[in-house]
C-alpha cells in the first residue's frame, strides 16, 4: 500500500528551516490537508529557537496556484468565512511572526498563492515565474491578506491592474514593481532565496522580529483588516458568480458572469 506524501516536506540548512509545499500534480493547490500542515509547521518554526529564518517553496517547479476550488462550496457563506479564517492564520505568522521569511517562487504564483508570497518578508522568482491575481475568474476577491499585503509592495494602482484587469507578471515584471524583490534564472530560486535566507538568520532576528511586529500595525491594524476581509470574502461565496466561477473552473471554460 502507497503512503500518503506529506502535504509539506520539512527540512533544514544551519539555522534556516525550509518548508516545501508537496502537492506538484495540483500545482501545490493550499487543499485543507496542505494548508493545516503548512499553518502547524509554520508555527512549529517560529517557537523553534534553532530556527532564525524561514524559507517557502513548492515542489515540481511551481510556487503555489492558490485554493482548492474543487472544495470550494457555492452558497455556503459561513463555511467560505470559516475558510478563509484558516488560511489567515498563516498570513498572521507571515506577517507579524517573529523571525524572518523568505519565499522561493518558480512557476505560478496566483490567487492564494500570490497572497501566499505577497506576505513574505522578501520573495526571490525565477525570471520565468507568473504572479496573478486569478480570484476574479471565479467570482471571489483576493484573501489571505492579499488587499492588505500587496498596496504596500506595489501600490494601489498596480493592486487594482492586478485585482481588476488580470494582469499577469513575469519575475522580471514583478521586481520592477516591488511585488517580488530579487530576479533569478529559472530554476535557481531555491538555491537564491536560500543564499537570503541564511545572511538573515545570520543577523539580529530579535531585532528583525521587532520590526516586523511594529510594521504590521501599518497602515491599518492588521487584525481589524482580516476580519473585514474574511466578513467580505465570506458573503462572496454566497453569491451566483462564484457559483458560475467555480463550475467554469471546473468544466475548463469561460466563466459568464452577472453580479450576482
Amino acid at each position: 500500500m502507497n503512503a500518503v506524501p506529506e502535504p509539506v516536506l520539512v527540512s533544514q540548512r544551519g539555522s534556516v528551516r525550509i518548508l516545501t509545499l508537496n502537492a506538484p500534480e495540483r500545482r501545490n493547490a493550499l487543499s485543507g490537508p496542505l494548508r493545516e500542515a503548512l499553518h502547524d509547521h509554520l508555527a512549529a518554526a517560529m517557537a523553534d529557537g534553532s530556527v532564525r529564518a524561514v524559507l517557502i517553496t513548492g515542489a515540481g517547479g511551481t510556487f503555489c496556484a492558490g485554493g482548492d476550488i474543487a472544495a470550494m462550496e457555492p452558497g455556503a457563506a459561513m463555511a467560505g468565512r470559516a475558510r478563509v479564517e484558516r488560511l489567515q492564520r498563516i498570513t498572521r505568522l507571515l506577517v507579524a511572526g517573529p523571525k524572518p521569511v523568505i519565499a522561493a517562487v518558480e512557476g505560478h504564483a496566483a490567487g492564494a498563492g500570490l497572497g501566499l508570497a505577497a506576505a513574505c518578508d522578501v520573495v526571490v522568482a525565477a525570471r520565468t515565474a507568473t504572479f496573478t491575481s486569478a480570484f476574479g475568474r471565479i467570482g471571489l476577491m483576493p484573501d489571505m491578506g492579499a488587499l492588505w499585503t500587496l498596496p504596500w509592495r506595489i501600490g494601489l494602482g498596480a493592486t487594482r491592474r492586478l485585482v481588476f484587469c488580470g494582469e499577469s507578471l513575469d519575475g522580471l515584471e514583478a521586481v520592477r514593481i516591488g511585488l517580488a524583490d530579487y530576479a533569478c534564472e529559472a530554476g535557481c530560486a531555491l538555491e537564491a532565496a536560500l543564499a537570503g535566507a541564511t545572511a538573515m538568520a545570520e543577523g539580529p532576528t530579535a531585532a528583525f522580529g521587532m520590526a516586523k511586529a511594529m510594521l504590521a500595525r501599518h497602515p491599518v491594524a492588521l487584525d481589524a483588516f482580516l476580519k473585514s476581509e474574511a466578513d467580505g470574502q465570506g458573503l462572496l461565496f454566497a453569491t451566483q458568480d462564484f457559483a458560475e466561477g467555480r463550475s467554469a473552473f471546473l468544466e475548463k471554460r469561460l466563466p459568464v458572469f452577472t453580479g450576482g
